[in-house]
């Protein structure tokens, strides 16, 4: 498991200095369209968001799911519109991993990272899953887009992210971006956070994987 560190310098956001706050600085959100994108944050307002942020701010990692645990089970739809329950996949690792959203920059990334690796995977005997708040069309148009061989399941009013205790970034502003692996038993061996590195979830489940 991994804390974060917000980085210096982020594409698309400007740090603002508050002279009556010389230790904080406002993040503004300039989007340059109704629907711009950041990491997986989309913005639907046409006005710039700001946040407070300390610039010695990491991120909080007080998962509800912990190592050794046995997370909570769910029945999803995948994009498809199949329901599909966590337990059809035990008795084989399973590399569970909670993105923002489709479509966006650090999840598209992240999504063709486990595709590039997606043999490696099933080297490992594992299987894998992304899970994020989208519907199913989206989900659909996602895989199909990037062509994705593994199963995305839809997460509406991300329930299963608030059982399964996934972090939000960001001050709550962007969902939080974590990948469990579970041993065939169903227990959590790994829990990795990473919002803004997406393709080192792929590095992380490989080498623990290959070390079961």
């Amino acid at each position: 498991m991994a804390s974060l560190s917000l980085p210096h310098s982020l594409p698309s956001l400007m740090p603002t200095s508050n002279p009556r706050h010389p230790s904080h600085q406002n993040l503004q959100f300039l989007p340059k369209s109704s629907q711009s994108q950041f990491y997986g944050l989309k913005l639907s307002s046409p006005s710039p968001v700001s946040l407070p942020f300390s610039s010695a701010a990491k991120t909080c990692i007080s998962a509800k799911v912990s190592k050794g645990s046995v997370p909570p089970s769910f029945t999803l739809k995948d994009q498809d519109g199949k329901p599909v329950s966590l337990s059809k996949f035990k008795g084989k690792p399973v590399v569970v991993y909670f993105y923002p959203a489709d479509e966006t920059p650090g999840c598209t990334k992240q999504a063709c990272a486990f595709r590039d690796s997606y043999e490696k995977f099933k080297k490992a005997g594992a299987e894998v899953i992304g899970i994020s708040g989208d519907d199913s069309a989206s989900h659909k148009a996602f895989a199909k887009k990037y062509r994705l061989p593994f199963t995305l399941l839809s997460d509406e009013g991300n329930k299963i992210r608030k059982e399964w205790g996934v972090p939000s970034d960001l001050f709550g502003a962007l969902p939080g971006r974590q990948t469990y692996v579970l041993d065939k038993k169903g227990a959590v061996q790994l829990i990795y956070n990473n919002q803004f590195q997406p393709e080192k979830h792929v590095d992380e489940t490989l080498k623990l994987l290959q070390s079961l």
